[in-house]
C-alpha cells in the first residue's frame, strides 16, 4: 500500500531523510508505551547492563552511574524478540508502508534497537553514517526511528546534516581506534549544517542509510525514546557480522526475496564488532581513554 506522497520521496531521496506524522496507530503507540515504560521499571532494579541476546551480549543496556546520577536504561537490544507491540511496529504498520514506498517492493529487516534518553542523562550520539556500521552489498536501506515520546528541541532531538548520504562514507575509526564516530573537524563541518528532526510520538525519521547524524543529551524534565528498525531492499546483502544479531533478521517484511545481489561500488573500513553496545564503542570514559 503506497502511504507516502511524490513529494514526500522526493524529499527524502534529495535529503536522505523525512519526518513523518502517524506512522503507527494510537492503540499500537500504548501498547509500545506500556512496554518500555515496564523496561524502565525493571531497569531501576540493576546498575549494570542486564539480561541477554542471541549473541550473549547484555539485552538492557543502562548508561553507567555518575555525577550523583543513578545508572539509567538508554539501550534495548532487539525489542522485537520480547514484545509482540515491538515485532507488530516493525513488520505491519504504516512505518513499514512508508519504507517500501522509498526502497521496494521487496523489504527484509537488519535489525532493531531502542535509544532512550532518560530525563537528564548524559547519553549523546557523537556524529557517523550507519552504513560504516552496517555495509551491505549496497546501500538501499532506511533506519526508521519511530518516536515513542514526543520529540523537541530539549530532549536531544536527532540532527541530520542534508545531503550528506549522498557525499562520502566517513572514517569511524580514528588513529586506529574504532571510535564509532567521524573525526572531530567534519563532526564540526557537519554539525554547521545540521538541522533537528523532531515530531510528537507516533512520528517516524525515515533516514538513508548514509546519511550523517548525531544528538546531544536529554536536557529536558521528560524522556526521549526512539524504536530504532533498519531494513534493507531486497537484494541488498550485509557484507559484515550484525552489530545487533535478533533471530528475525532477513524475514521480509513487504514483497518477497527476489533471489539476487545487487552490487554497489564503495570502499570502506569493516567495522568493529561491540563487545558491550554502541554507546560504550563512542565512549571514551566506558573505553577507558
Amino acid at each position: 500500500m503506497t502511504v507516502l506522497t511524490e513529494t514526500q520521496k522526493q524529499f527524502f531521496h534529495n535529503n536522505g531523510y523525512l519526518v513523518v506524522e502517524d506512522a503507527v496507530d494510537a492503540a499500537l503507540l500504548a501498547r509500545l508505551r506500556s512496554d518500555f515504560d515496564r523496561w524502565v521499571a525493571d531497569s531501576a532494579h540493576h546498575d549494570a547492563p542486564f539480561g541477554e541476546t542471541i549473541d550473549g551480549r547484555p539485552r538492557f543496556d543502562l548508561q553507567p552511574p555518575g555525577n550523583g546520577k543513578p545508572a539509567a536504561l538508554r539501550r534495548l537490544q532487539a525489542p522485537t524478540e520480547v514484545s509482540d507491540a515491538y515485532y507488530d511496529a516493525m513488520a505491519d504498520s504504516p512505518m513499514t508502508d512508508m519504507v517500501a514506498d522509498l526502497i521496494g517492493p521487496n523489504i527484509k529487516l537488519h535489525h532493531t534497537k531502542i535509544n532512550s534518553k532518560q530525563p537528564g542523562a548524559a547519553t549523546m550520539v557523537k556524529w557517523h553514517q550507519d552504513f560504516a556500521f552496517t555495509p551491505h552489498s549496497n546501500s538501499d536501506l532506511v533506519t526508521a526511528l519511530l518516536m515513542i515520546d514526543d520529540v523537541t528541541e530539549d530532549n536531544g532531538p536527532l540532527a541530520v546534516a542534508p545531503g550528506s548520504h549522498k557525499g562520502p562514507i566517513h572514517s569511524i575509526w580514528q588513529d586506529g581506534v574504532f571510535t564509532g564516530a567521524v573525526a572531530a573537524e567534519i563532526e564540526e563541518e557537519m554539525k554547521r549544517e545540521s538541522v533537528l528532526c523532531m515530531g510528537k510520538a507516533g512520528s517516524v525519521c525515515l533516514m538513508h542509510t548514509r546519511l550523517a547524524h548525531g544528538s546531544e543529551p536529554n536536557l529536558s524534565t521528560q524522556p526521549r525514546t526512539l524504536f530504532i528498525c533498519v531494513y534493507s531492499a531486497g537484494d541488498a546483502m550485509p557484507c559484515t557480522p550484525n552489530p545487533v544479531p535478533t533471530k528475525h533478521m532477513g524475514i521480509f517484511v513487504r514483497g518477497a526475496d527476489p533471489h539476487r545481489v545487487r552490487g554497489e561500488a564503495y570502499d570502506v573500513a569493516v567495522p568493529e564488532y561491540p563487545k558491550t553496545s554502541f554507546f560504550a564503542q563512542q565512549s571514551d570514559r566506558e573505553r577507558g581513554a
